[in-house]
């Protein structure tokens, strides 16, 4: 396996990848490549075509057109190859519900081929979870838990998780996080979809955003800063704010007393000649969140209406 991670340079590609379902569209011409060791974040709003993207790149079903690899072994002709290779978290957890936690992570590390025993009993312990219990006494968090650690302690090249810490509370997110990291450092390859924008946003080295089947967006977030405005925030005890309907690119203007917030989208040099010389006592800007790149990305295209239907 680790010989295979080092000479693999793209753990994940996809040409055109499209799946329709009768007139509806679940995904439109991807194209997709993820590097070895990469962690990807996969974003998008509930019928964006995440689901659908990860049940392609499993096998599970079969595209309408285009194609997909995994470490260059086509998800089709070579599923079993591939599946050999990846480790799957979907966001339900559907388990055996008379085993107990033990015997659930025996059995999928029999189902998957392997599996760090070592590292599995640190991940019980990290997560804080009870093996002894039967699956159907287990909360839905529990049971999320079970297909977590049997993913991350099979060490596989090739991570997909989709929505993985649905039903964990902050503390287990916490220990989601660190483990992810793990991965990473370990040379592993993590695909997540995810609505938890923290989550992305603090652990993949790129962001991809969905929309309507169609990929819309893709790039580090220091790279997908410029889709939304930088906010700036400055106040003046003195006197008044200054007006600044006239100056390019500034808008959402709020003034509250001496205190004034605005958005500056493209270079902020015009807004600092207008406040420059009204003296502001302190002056302060930040850059967009993912969260507030995620929203404008999406505001900007339903204002376009843009697009594909949902799948």
């Amino acid at each position: 396996m680790n010989a295979g991670r080092q000479t693999a340079q793209v753990a994940l590609r996809t040409e055109k990848l499209t799946k329709h379902y009768g007139a509806v569209v679940g995904l439109e011409d991807l194209d997709l490549e993820v590097s070895a060791g990469e962690v990807l974040g996969y974003l998008g709003p509930n019928g964006a075509g995440k689901t659908t993207t990860i049940r392609l790149l499993l096998g599970l079903i079969k595209p309408t057109a285009g194609r997909a690899e995994i470490f260059g072994m086509d998800v089709v002709d070579k599923k079993v190859a591939v599946h050999a290779r990846v480790a799957y978290v979907p966001g339900e957890a559907t388990l055996w519900p008379s085993l107990t936690g033990a015997e659930t992570l025996h059995l999928l590390a029999r189902m998957h081929g392997q599996t760090d025993v070592a590292y599995q009993d640190l991940l019980v312990k990290r997560f804080d979870f009870d093996t002894s219990r039967k699956v159907r006494a287990y909360s839905h968090g529990n049971r999320q838990k079970i297909n977590l650690i049997a993913a991350l302690a099979s060490r596989a090249d090739l991570l997909i998780l989709d929505e993985p810490t649905t039903g964990l509370d902050p503390l287990m997110q916490q220990a989601f996080r660190e483990s992810v990291l793990e991965a990473k450092d370990n040379g592993q390859t993590v695909f997540l979809s995810s609505h938890v924008l923290s989550e992305a946003e603090a652990l993949c080295d790129r962001i991809a955003i969905l929309r309507a089947g169609r990929l819309v967006e893709i790039g580090t977030l220091a790279q997908m800063r410029h889709l939304s405005a930088v906010t700036v925030e400055a106040s003046f005890p003195g006197s008044p704010p200054p007006a600044l309907d006239r100056v390019p690119g500034v808008s959402a203007v709020q003034v509250t007393g001496h205190h004034l917030t605005c958005q500056v989208r493209g270079p902020i040099d015009g807004l600092l000649a207008v406040l420059a010389p009204a003296h502001p006592e302190t002056l302060f800007s930040r850059e967009p969140s993912l969260e507030e790149l995620f929203l404008s990305i999406y505001g900007e295209q339903e204002h376009a209406g843009h697009g594909a239907q949902g799948g």
